[in-house]
């Protein structure tokens, strides 16, 4: 038997036969055909976006370095930019700007951040924005956007479909078919198999929500799920600071961080201008290595150059919740602590996490709001109080006796450092 197509192959294989039918083409196929026409040029960025991803770090820079004047000096841009600025790796963009001759101004809301973050941010000069605001002037909050909306858990985009199977409307009818089957009509080129469609880990815990997926045996979560938390937090306050300023984002985004942004920036480049939308990522194709590595060199810049901004000297650019950036026995660049930050209340990417886990690392740093968060953010239909303890045990995320797991962390580092200190001893008695 031959082997089995791929799916790419499938479609080039179709999308060859639609183009050599010797007769018109249907409504039906020539929607098809334009579909997989699209689908094929994307295959063809995303390949040619994962060469630029694989290149030396000295090639990256040097590109991250062009992409970024190209950006300032568009004729739609005119140096009208500004950085949108959160953890680490949009702080290293900042100072990285600052140090090629880029000086625009920085924004966040840094009040959502850690508050070692909260430190660097005053210290660069980081303007603070303020959370956005409903129609009455109202302004969300961490807690007012989970009860409102639903808990941002698993991924954005996973988060967005289960929202939509959780409010089933006519309007939305094709793409919660399309989430639940994977069946997708026109507008999807009429795919059976689409990505549209959520994963059978997901739909077993969810799709019950919606009416076809309850038929089909799934179960449907007792609380809501919703990917619009950062919008109201951090999207929509730097969306405002735009049309107030008319200055257009530099962001500190890396497609290797997967999810939705990775294949949008594959397709989209790193630097990306619309009639509506303008944008530049000039770390799009770095790795993790790639921007631990650029932040220790920023580390070093800032302290020849800190006098350029206006906030006390730090000791070190890097918030400590990271810890240090140190080298490990694989000879690989890592944080000590958090390897990625964010609000403390987001559960994008728990599920994939080994404990000490970020809920973990929270109950060592502040055990009260720790509590919170765990135990009394929200109240059910029945009146009772409770938080992403009970989210957590519907996805199979362990939670309890934070205690324990962070108590096993700092023993290995012990450990590990008791080790190290031995090594250097015997070092020292050998000479």
């Amino acid at each position: 038997m031959g082997q089995k197509m791929t799916k790419a192959e499938r479609n080039k294989a179709r999308y060859i036969e639609l183009n050599t039918l010797d007769r018109p083409l249907t409504d039906k196929e020539e929607t098809e055909l334009c579909f997989l026409k699209k689908r094929m040029e994307d295959a063809e960025r995303i390949a040619q976006f994962k060469k630029n991803q694989a290149e030396p770090y000295a090639s990256k820079r040097s590109r991250a370095i062009n992409l970024a004047w190209e950006f300032y000096r568009n004729i739609d841009i005119d140096g009208q930019c500004y950085v949108a600025v959160g953890g680490l790796d949009s702080i290293t963009l900042y100072l990285f700007l600052r140090s090629i001759g880029i000086d625009v101004p920085a924004v966040s809301v840094s009040s959502l951040e850690d508050k070692s973050i909260q430190k660097v941010h005053k210290a660069l000069g980081v303007i603070p924005l303020k959370s956005a605001t409903d129609a009455n002037g109202r302004p969300y909050n961490k807690v007012r956007v989970i009860r409102d909306f639903g808990w941002p858990v698993i991924s954005k985009e996973v988060a967005g479909k289960i929202s939509h199977i959780q409010h089933p409307t006519e309007d939305n009818a094709t793409v919660r078919h399309a989430i639940i089957t994977g069946e997708t009509g026109a507008q999807g080129g009429w795919q059976t198999e689409s990505k549209m469609q959520l994963k059978k880990r997901w739909l077993k815990l969810f799709g019950g929500a919606d009416p076809e997926g309850e038929e089909l045996g799934y179960a449907a979560a007792e609380f809501l799920v919703s990917d619009r938390c950062c919008y109201y937090l951090k999207e929509k306050p730097c969306d405002d600071y735009h049309r107030e300023t008319g200055r257009w984002p530099y962001m500190g985004l890396m497609a290797s961080e997967g999810g939705r942004r990775e294949k949008a920036l594959a397709v989209n480049g790193c630097n990306y201008i619309s009639k509506t939308t303008r944008r530049s990522a000039p770390f799009a194709t770095f790795l993790r290595q790639d921007i631990l590595t650029l932040a220790l060199e920023m580390d070093e810049w800032y302290q020849e150059n800190y006098h350029l901004f206006p906030g006390e000297k730090l000791n070190t650019i890097i918030p400590a919740i990271y810890g240090k950036i140190i080298t490990d026995e694989k000879g690989q660049l890592q944080t000590t602590d958090a390897q990625r930050t964010g609000c403390s209340m987001c559960g994008f990417g728990i599920h994939m996490e080994q404990r000490p886990h970020r809920f973990d690392l929270l109950w060592e740093r502040n055990p009260k709001e720790w509590e919170f968060w765990m135990t009394r953010v929200a109240q059910d239909s029945e009146g009772n109080w409770y938080g992403w303890g009970r989210v957590l045990d519907y996805i199979g995320v362990r939670w309890t006796h934070p205690e324990v797991w962070i108590g096993a962390k700092r023993d290995a580092e012990s450990i590990e450092q008791m080790t190290l200190e031995n090594l250097l001893a015997r070092n020292r008695q050998g000479r």
